[in-house]
This record gives C-alpha cells, structure tokens and sequence, in this order.
C-alpha cells in the first residue's frame, strides 16, 4: 500500500456504498457535492473518526478506562493515517465568560505580560504604586540635599476614633516624648492632648531629628527601622523647611506646619507594603490572576467577572405615560393595597390625582415617583383602631424592584421583578469585568482592559514594536511574551478575523468564526505531519477575505500536512490539488465518488453536477426583474458595536439582502438591532435589549417577526426533525391506529421516546449513551440494550406498512415522503422538508448531530408548514450554509415564494448566486471592525455593482448580465421567480 495516500476501502457509514477512494496525503483536498451526498460521512465520520478511534487505542488501558471504547466506523479498512484533527463549525462556549481572549488563550499570555512588567498606579491620585525596602528608604532621605533638617515619624494611628491615653503612656515608657496630633505638635512629658473619644484622630510619634550629613547614614538606619517597627511597616518624614529646588517625590505631601514652625514643611511617606501613603486606597500583590475575571482575585466583585448586571429598567416599568398613577407602573397593581398606599400617599404629597396621567406631571415629580422622595411622605393605613399615620420618604418605585430582587427568597417574584430589567453594561468596572486595582495596571502606558477592547488588527499594531517602549530589565522579561502575542494575533489576521475584539464573548461568534479561530490557533501549534479535517473554513467570510484563509490552508499543507476540507466555495476548490465530488445525488441517491482530480478536471467531467456549476454549463439565473415596493422598515441611528449612527430602509413585501465583507455591521444591523428592537415592541418580549438605536419606524407595515438562526432545534439527542416539525406527531398518531396496537390499548403516548411506557428505560429514549471523555469532548454512543432503536421490544411489536416506529425514524425525508405518500398531511410537512434541500437526513437524527446550516433550514421548513397571513418579516443569516449550488436553486425558490405570498425576507448572506436574486442590498463597510459600519450603497443589485466603493458590487459585475442598464423604478417593478428549468 503506498504511504502516499490515504486509503479507504469499503466504506458504508450512513449512505457511503461500499466506498473505495484515495486521498493524496500532504496534499489540500477538497470534498465537494450535493448536500446529503456522503462528504460528511466520508471526510468526518470515516477517516477522523477511525483515526480518533485509533488514537484512543494507542492510550494505556488505564486511559482507556476513563475514555471508554470507541465503535469502529463501517469501513473495511483505512491505510495511510496521520493524527487527525477535526476543526468543525461548532461554537465550543457557551459560556457567558469565554471571549476571544480566553477560548485563544491570548488573554493568558495578556495576564503573564501584565503580573511581570505592568507598573501599579493608585486609582485615586493616578500616581506610581509600589514598595520599599528599609535600605530603599535610608537611600531615599539621604539623598535630600545636605544640611537639609527633618524629623523621623511613626503613624501610630490613622483616623482612629478613641481618647489614646493608654497609648501616651506606652509612648512615654518607651521613651518618646514628641508626638504630633491631628496636625498639632505636643511634649507628652508636659502637655498630653485631651481627645474626644468620639471623633477620628491621627497621631505621629516623632521618633528622631536628623541632619542630613555625609556620616549620618548609621543614625537614620536604626530610626528608620524603629519607625517601621513601630508603625508596621509605615514612616513618615517630616521636612519643616525644605531647601528651595528639592525634588519631593510622588509620595510627597505638603502637610502644613509642625509646632509653630513655618508653612512650607513637607511630609514624605514611605511604607514596606505595596500602596500609595498619599492614598486609603488598598493594594494587595499583583499576579497573573489578578486579571483574570474567571477568579474572585481578578474580576470585579459588582458583577462578578461578568462585564453586565441586570437592572430595573425605567422604560419597561413605564411603557405607556399616557395611563394614570394607577394604572402606569407596570410592576405594581394598584388592586393590591401595599401599592394602592404608596401610589395615593406620594400623589397626596404633591397634590395631584392618582388617575392624572404620568405624562402630565412635571419631571421632578416623575422622578421622585421612580427613584424616591427627597422629603418625608406621610402614609396613612386603616386599622381596627382607626387610621395610623406614619412619615418616612418614599424608596421610589424602581429603587424598591431593584432591592426586592436582592432580597427575596421566592423564585416567582424574582421571575417577576426579572420581567422589568434589562441587562447593561456593569457601572463599577464599565464591562471590563476586571476589579479597579486590575484596571490600573499599566505596560507601556495601557491597561489590559484597553488591550482586550481592541480589535484583533489594532491589538496586532499595538504590540508592533513595543520592545522599544521597555526597559532593559523589563525587554528580558517580557521578549517571549510579546512574539507569542504577536504571533497568535497574526494568524488571527490572517484567516480573516481582525475585525473581532478580544473582549468579543465567544457564545456571540458564528460557526465560521469559532472554526477559522480553532484553526488560526492549529497554525500557531506549528505541527508537522497531522491530518487537518475541516468543515466548510469559508462560511462566514466575503470573497475578498477568502483568499487570506486560502493562503493560511495552504500553509498548514506547506509545513506537511494533510487537509481535507468539506466545501462548496469556487474559490477554494480552484486552489485545491485535488477535489473528490460525492453524489450522485442525496441520501440514498448518494454515497459514491462520481469524480475525483484537479479542478479542470471536475469541470470537465460529465457525471458530475459540481463540475456543470463550475464550468458554466449550469448556473443560478437572475431574475428578469426586481419587486418594487410602496413602504419601508427605516432603522435610524444605529449605533450598536461598530455600526456609525446609520439609517438604513428595508423594503417591506421585498427579498433583501444586506452584504459587506466580514465585520462589517452586517449581524449587527440585523440581529442586535433590528431583530431585537422589534421583538421588544411586537412581541412584547422583555427579554431581549436591543443594539443602541434612535428608532425603528414603519412597524405597522408588517404583523409579525420571525429569527431564522443557525441555533440548535435542541440540545440532546431527544430533539430531531420529526419532533420539530411536529411530523412525529401524525406518524404517532398512525401506529396508534393499528390494529396490534388497539389490541394491546397502546395509545398515541406509547410511541413516544420521551415518556416512560414505550421507550427504552436503559438509554430513556435516546438511544445512546454519552461517555464523558474528561480531556477530550464527549461522545455519544448507542445504547446496548436497545441498539439505538429508543424504544422497548414490546413496542417495537408494532408495525405501520411492516415499519416499525424505530425503522420509520431510521428514514431519510426522502425515503418517507415514498413511504407516506397516501397520507396528505404527512407529505405536506415532509414535502416542506425537500423544498429547503433535506431530502436526504434522517426523520429522526439526533439535534446534536447537525449544523447550523442543517438546523436553520429545519426551522424554515417549519415556518413554512404554517398557515400563512403575510405581513411576516423572515430575517435569516447566512441561509446558504452548507449548500451546494444545486441546493441553493432550492432555498432561492423557497425564499421567493415567502416574498410572494406578501412576505418580507431579509438575509445576512455573501453567497453571490443568492445575493444576485434579492430585490434589494443594503451593503455595508467599507471594511471591518472600527473601518466598517457605514452604509456603502444600497439599491438593486445592478445598482450595487456599478458603486465602485463597494466590494461587494465589484463580485457582482460578473454575475450580472447588464450592469449597465438602469433598473427598473421602484413602480414599475414586479415579482418574478427564477425559472428553476
């Protein structure tokens, strides 16, 4: 067998039949074809998962007991392995702390440069922190300049209440007799001060008088010492009159006169522990995870590491001004009497009625009705007894939400009060999400926390070059650290994600960007001879950003790899050394190699429907014309993340697509601030806080709102297609008709796997068991006792059509649409399930199991299975995820049929083919990052190519047959489906 190939033999997992290939090694492969074709089960599910499975099997049996056994994929042999890595589309945290910092572990080198060579600096008086040794400080005095008198003092108390007359007479004892007293000198042997026991008080006891001499280094040593001793670890030096020019230090105060003697005396400060004499402000050692905001001695103790609290927000409390005191606080009843009183006792104070509307009352009453009273309120309260009378202020009404949430002990009023707040940015660290002492660390003159608020290219520019800024001790430290940060931000760049700051939480990336950072940070490992298995790199990324991933691909192979790469994009096939196209079609259909070589050679070939695309014997038309539109959706001033106070109109009843290149404000516009701020005021939900924005106008032109996202439908193996769509339900419904199962008075319950009766006990209806696999992410296999069918053998008795339930969940929607085809309400669903290119998954294949691409497509079959009103905004992202060409003609007609049905679709999208067959685009940039959020041009598709600003209508121009003619007016538009023949 040659070591130069992979070499797979009889290969049957999921639909490959009985499959023979060879894949170069050290070579970039890509394996392409129609969705459902077999790349997954080939690329993933074959060749990864024997060589995951083989290097579990090299691990000791000790190991082996932690990890558990791995089933061997169908295949009858697989020659020619490497160490395989699999680099996939899943969001790896969730987790609300993980940020591109943490997951890239740049903020671990971040934290180390910072605990080395960061400088301290007080919060309070911005000045230089540190810590002195008793030899630093005798250095210190005596090099003041000679002749120079002061005196040596130790702060035996510090704003301290008491009468200290215990402590005058330990001083005595000991021998001192001077002391200074809140400012004034005293000769405890004559003149002992008399203290109000009541009030703070600071006392210094002067422990020497010294001159500074050349032969006096020996005397002030031991004061300076006994000063320490006394004071622990403080000292002050006193400067009754300092010479003219002397260099007073940053811990140096002037302090006043001491017994009489002069105005212009100064206090030095000197103090072992790390702090600020000048400052009350408390220090403790900095370390590494001083900036870490995953532990208590890093994060800010408000919000605990978080960046965000939730607070009471005033415009949920009040969301119509226009109703009385009664009736305006939507928190509070007034039906209920502890709100009843407060409401009329505050209205009796300022002398208005509590049903005058809110909105007529000045704006200081508003407030103290919200926030509190600033003078007594007198509430009254019947009794058996009579009407009692009680004056205190009034807490206010967000005030009293906001500590009752602190307080209570029941779940339902937290739910409650939870219903009124809104998550905002932590007031104390200002979303840092680091504690104020972390803050102020500073490496070149900048904090971590401005660091981790950097885009990924800003970051990369600030580090550039740094060693010059550093001194000679601090370069010997910190030269590593700088080229490991520059080098893992470099790689970043390079596979397009510069526009990302570091402080971006990782649960808010796309697949696309969490795969590209997995991958940027395998580039940075620098390992040689390993097989890289990837998923779809260029989802996510503008064909101008492509290349750069390309480039980052084809390195990877340079250093010796080997890639196997699962893609439909042009331009990563036509840099390929060779392409393996699946098909012939999906599912079933599918599971074979219909063509194999270099890119000419797919476009040449006759069998293969990737190579018809790639050569121009088949394409994507356009549309012979564009919908027009009479109304508009009009977001104003948005100003979310990177967005630059932009207005932009979306069409109402129109298909849209908003573009740019990656970065630029696209999900942004989209999601943070359109999506949301109409969720909040349609669908009344509380929940979401909308992107900063002015406002969204022409909401009455549509009804509804629905997100179409790249979410999972579910997050265990109990969620499938067939439950989502609600098909599992009819097919319940028609094993419960049989006659066995009448006989046995099996019910429609029965059938399901997600209640006790019918179901596997073993597994609890899942049909696989998941292994925790400690260092590595954990693994479902199937279940022993019922081998992954879900259900118990009493049920599996039944039969529809001699399937049993488990066989028909074993069915691809293919497969069932064949199977079903009498039953109208099945097919229907099923049908919905072909017409968005899922013919070939499974009726039951576990949620956990699918891409994001896979999932958004299930929910749009879903949607569509509704009855339809129109007036809908769709607002989907990046639909054509995981499309191959021939699918996409699918999604485009499914997209155009929404439209037609009086619909409004809005997608996020740089798949060219579907951007070309929108109504209208809203591009925005012109770059990434802080370099993008404007609008770039909006207009037809034609108009858009002919915008030379505009990167995304200079990728257009080829796919446009007449960029030069003008579209036609908004008027005389109208709707047209591409012809799909």
């Amino acid at each position: 067998m040659s070591r130069d190939f992979i070499e797979v033999r009889g290969a049957e997992e999921h639909n490959l039949k009985d499959l023979d290939v060879s894949i170069p090694r050290e070579e970039f492969t890509v394996v392409t074809g129609l969705s459902g074709s077999g790349k997954s089960s080939l690329a993933f599910e074959t060749i990864y998962a024997e060589g995951q499975r083989r290097y579990i099997e090299s691990l000791s049996a000790y190991a082996r007991n932690f990890l558990g056994q791995m089933d061997k994929p169908q295949v009858e042999s697989v020659e020619g392995l490497s160490p395989a890595i699999s680099i996939d589309q899943k969001n790896a945290a969730n987790n609300p702390r993980s940020t591109v910092g943490t997951v890239t572990e740049l903020h671990d080198y971040l934290r180390l440069l910072y605990a080395r060579v960061g400088t301290q600096y007080d919060p309070i008086t911005g000045e230089e922190v540190g810590e002195q040794s008793a030899q630093d400080m005798v250095n210190q005095i005596l090099s003041l300049p000679e002749g120079t008198r002061a005196m040596i003092a130790a702060p035996v108390a510090r704003d301290r209440k008491g009468a200290f007359e215990d402590l005058f007479d330990e001083l005595v004892s000991e021998g001192y007799s001077r002391v200074e007293v809140d400012g004034e000198g005293y000769d405890l042997t004559l003149d002992r001060p008399d203290l109000d026991k009541n009030y703070d008080h600071t006392i210094d006891v002067i422990v020497d008088r010294i001159e500074i001499v050349p032969d006096a280094r020996s005397r002030i040593a031991d004061s300076v010492e006994t000063a320490l001793e006394e004071a622990d670890g403080v000292l002050k030096l006193i400067v009754p009159d300092p010479p003219e020019g002397m260099d007073l230090g940053s811990n140096t105060r002037s302090t006043g006169s001491l017994g009489g003697e002069g105005d212009d005396r100064v206090t030095i400060e000197f103090s072992e522990e790390l702090g600020n004499p000048n400052s009350d402000f408390r220090f403790s050692e900095i370390e590494t995870r001083s900036f870490s905001f995953n532990s208590p001695y890093g994060a800010c103790p408000e919000c605990e590491g978080l960046g965000k609290t939730k607070e009471v927000d005033e415009s949920l409390v009040v969301r119509d001004p226009s109703k009385s005191l009664k009736h305006v606080f939507e928190p509070w009843s007034y039906k209920r009497s502890y709100y009843r009183t407060r409401i009329d006792a505050v209205a009796e104070h300022f002398g208005v009625s509590p049903s005058t509307p809110f909105e007529d009352l000045d704006e200081d009453i508003q407030e103290q009705f919200l926030y509190g009273t600033n003078s007594q309120v007198v509430f009254k309260r019947s009794t058996r007894n009579g009407t009692r009378r009680k004056e205190k202020r009034f807490e206010g009404v967000i005030p009293n939400l906001q500590r009752r949430h602190v307080e209570t002990d029941s779940d339902s009023t937290r739910e409650h009060i939870e219903k009124y707040m809104a998550v905002t940015e932590c007031p104390a660290c200002e979303g840092t999400r680091l504690k104020e002492q972390s803050r102020h660390v500073l490496v070149d003159g900048t904090a971590i926390t401005e660091v981790n608020r950097m885009s990924i290219g800003d970051a990369l520019a600030h580090f550039e070059g740094m060693e010059a800024n550093l001194s000679e001790r601090e370069l010997t430290i910190a030269e590593e650290i700088l080229k490991e940060i520059r080098a893992r931000l470099g790689f970043m760049e390079e596979v397009g994600l510069e526009y990302l700051t570091l402080d971006r939480e990782a649960a808010t990336l796309s697949g696309g960007e969490s795969q590209r950072i997995r991958l940027a940070t395998q580039v940075g490992s620098g390992l040689v001879g390993v097989l890289y298995v990837l998923d779809e790199p260029s989802i996510g990324l503008h064909q101008r950003d492509n290349d750069r991933l390309l480039d980052t691909l084809e390195g990877l192979r340079d250093l010796g790899n080997t890639l196997i790469v699962v893609e439909h994009d042009e331009a990563t096939m036509r840099r390929a050394d060779t392409i393996v196209d699946m098909g012939p079609g999906p599912g079933k259909r599918g599971g074979e190699v219909v063509a194999q070589g270099d890119f000419d050679e797919i476009c040449n070939s006759e069998d293969s429907i990737t190579g018809d695309y790639l050569s121009g014997r088949k394409a994507i038309p356009v549309p012979d014309e564009r919908r027009g539109f009479d109304s508009t959706l009009t977001i104003e001033g948005a100003r979310q993340h990177n967005l630059k106070d932009v207005d932009v109109e979306i069409p109402v009843g129109a298909f849209t697509a908003i573009t740019g290149v990656s970065g630029s404000g696209k999900s942004t516009l989209m999601f943070e601030v359109l999506y949301k701020a109409l969720a909040r005021r349609m669908n009344d939900n509380t929940s979401v806080d909308p992107g900063e924005h002015d406002d969204v106008r022409g909401i009455e032109n549509i009804e509804k709102v629905r997100l179409i996202d790249q979410s999972p439908i579910g997050r265990t193996p109990r969620s499938n297609p067939a439950t989502y769509t609600g098909v599992f339900d009819y097919v319940r419904e028609l094993f419960a008709e049989t006659s066995l199962a009448k006989q046995r008075g099996y019910e429609k319950g029965r059938f399901s796997f997600n209640v006790k009766g019918g179901r596997c006990e073993e597994c609890g209806g899942q049909g696989t068991v998941k292994i925790e696999m400690n260092f590595l992410s954990d693994v479902y296999v199937p279940c022993e006792a019922c081998g992954g069918s879900r259900y118990n053998d009493a049920t599996l008795d039944v039969e529809y059509k001699g399937e049993t339930i488990a066989d028909v969940l074993d069915m691809s929607v293919e497969e069932a649409l064949e199977f079903f085809d009498h039953d109208t309400r099945l097919k229907t669903r099923l049908q919905l399930l072909s017409d968005v290119g899922l013919d070939y998954m499974r009726l039951g294949q576990p949620s956990t199991t699918l891409s994001g691409g896979e999932a958004q497509r299930i929910k749009l079959a879903e949607e569509l299975g509704k009855r339809n009103t129109g007036d809908t905004l769709y607002l989907l992202d990046e639909p054509t995820t995981g499309l191959h060409s021939e699918d996409e003609r699918k999604l485009i007609s499914v997209l155009q049929r929404l439209v037609d049905s009086g619909n409004s679709v809005v997608v996020v999208e740089h798949e060219l083919d579907l951007v070309k067959n929108a109504d209208h685009i809203v591009d925005l940039g012109p770059e990434g990052g802080e370099n993008g959020g404007e609008v770039v041009a909006e207009g037809t598709p034609e108009e858009i190519a002919e915008i030379e600003a505009s990167h995304t209508g200079r990728y257009l121009r080829d796919l446009l047959p007449a960029v030069d003619i003008e579209g036609p007016r908004a008027d005389e538009r109208r709707p047209a489906i591409a012809d799909d023949d």
